[in-house]
């Protein structure tokens, strides 16, 4: 039986030039929540840029924010995952020293981005997307908790992904999108489990969509896991279910329960 629907974002439900959700969606919300399932988007966004996103449907949804540093239910914190403080710091010096002048560095606290620049296209990039963020200069400026540090790559990660991912292996480094390296104390499976944990949902009662290596933490840990079709084939060969888009799985779950009326 499933009781929560989880799903990323970036590259599965959106593509990365999209800024809406379709109705399709949106309607598919109101009706897992008639029959007593959650919805809950999991993705490396903050919680402004979520709730915005899904705002007619908010009340239905739980938010696993910041690939799961940050859980939100109704406004209200639900769990946090800071970084050691000293640790965030060093990485974030490191993606910016190391990244050859071509990289741009984003910190993340509860419910803002504070963002590094170089001028390669990073703030338009969290305009777009509509996070609360600040520009600072040392991330010893940061006033709160720092729950993931991200390395933004306008020509994509394929040159820094053997330079960053195994160094920062202590600090969950992983692939977030063609242009985002990630890094946290939480992870999207640890996400997951939290929210299981504050709703009394069994992992098992959980389907779940990705399309990324950051997405794989929470794959492996719930009972119906599904990978985009569009995925790296190593991922595709680790995951048994594919799917050309979310909407598609979700509707087979409503028509069944609908025919079991």
């Amino acid at each position: 039986m499933i009781r929560m629907v989880c799903s990323d974002l970036d590259g599965t439900l959106l593509r990365y030039d999209q800024q809406e959700l379709e109705d399709r969606i949106l309607n598919q919300i109101r009706a897992l929540a008639a029959h007593g399932i959650r919805f809950c988007p999991a993705s490396g966004r903050q919680y402004t840029s979520l709730k915005r996103l899904f705002a007619p449907v908010a009340e239905h949804c739980v938010f696993l924010c910041e690939n799961g540093g940050v859980l939100y239910d109704n406004d209200r914190v639900l769990a946090k995952t800071p970084m050691p403080r000293a640790l965030a710091e060093e990485i974030a010096w490191d993606f910016w020293n190391d990244s050859d002048g071509k990289g741009e560095v984003m910190l993340s606290g509860e419910n803002t981005s504070y963002l590094m620049e170089r001028g390669l296209g990073m703030t338009d990039r969290i305009r777009f997307i509509g996070n609360h963020y600040c520009s600072i200069q040392d991330p010893a400026q940061i006033p709160e908790d720092i729950v993931k540090v991200s390395v933004y790559l306008e020509e994509g990660v394929g040159n820094y992904v053997d330079r960053f991912v195994p160094r920062w292996k202590q600090a969950n480094a992983a692939v977030a999108g063609p242009k985002w390296i990630d890094t946290t104390f939480a992870n999207k499976g640890i996400g997951v489990s939290k929210m299981c944990q504050a709703l009394d949902i069994r992992p098992e009662e959980v389907m779940a969509f990705g399309d990324n290596y950051n997405d794989v933490s929470m794959l492996d840990i719930v009972g119906a896991p599904y990978l985009m079709q569009t995925a790296a084939q190593p991922l595709l060969d680790r995951y048994p279910n594919h799917t050309p888009c979310p909407e598609d799985t979700i509707q087979a779950l409503l028509d069944t329960l609908e025919s079991g009326k």
